[in-house]
């Protein structure tokens, strides 16, 4: 065999033993996703799906920050770790903390549900900021030991 053919080989066997782990892992960090933002919905003081449909920037502004506030620590979980137990664990994790945050910033910004319904953008900001940075923190936080 020669070399180029060895090379072949060589990347198709790797690509044939992690494509399934990558899928596995990948698909376990989404699902993760999926199940974090539709907690994040029902527990929100607001509901954004209608509010988005209506064409409410403050809700979506807000809904788009706490997805990726949601995907930062999960990717940083599928960068750190193998295990897909650790990435189950600290992935839920993960998701109760950005939904403790969400309600913390509820209890602290009075009137926020009003003036995401009504439209302001300005309110939606100190929210978006928070979630990302609470999601930035917990990332760092989870590499796995």
């Amino acid at each position: 065999m020669d070399a180029t053919a060895q090379g072949s080989a060589t990347v198709l066997g790797a690509l044939g033993a992690g494509l399934p782990a990558l899928l596995l892992h990948f698909g376990l960090v989404l699902g993760l996703l999926i199940v974090g933002i539709f907690v994040y919905l029902a527990v929100t003081p607001f509901h954004e799906q209608q509010l988005v449909r209506s064409g409410n920037t403050a809700a979506a502004t807000v809904l788009g920050g706490a997805l990726v506030a949601l995907a930062i620590p999960l990717a940083a979980l599928l960068a750190t770790t193998g295990s897909l137990l650790d990435i189950l664990v600290w992935g839920v994790v993960a998701v109760i903390l950005q939904l403790v945050t969400v309600t913390i910033i509820s209890l602290l910004m009075r009137g926020m549900r009003g003036m995401i319904e009504a439209g302001q953008v300005a309110a939606a900001i100190p929210v978006v900021a928070a979630q990302i940075s609470i999601g930035l923190l917990n990332a760092a936080a989870m590499v796995p030991v």
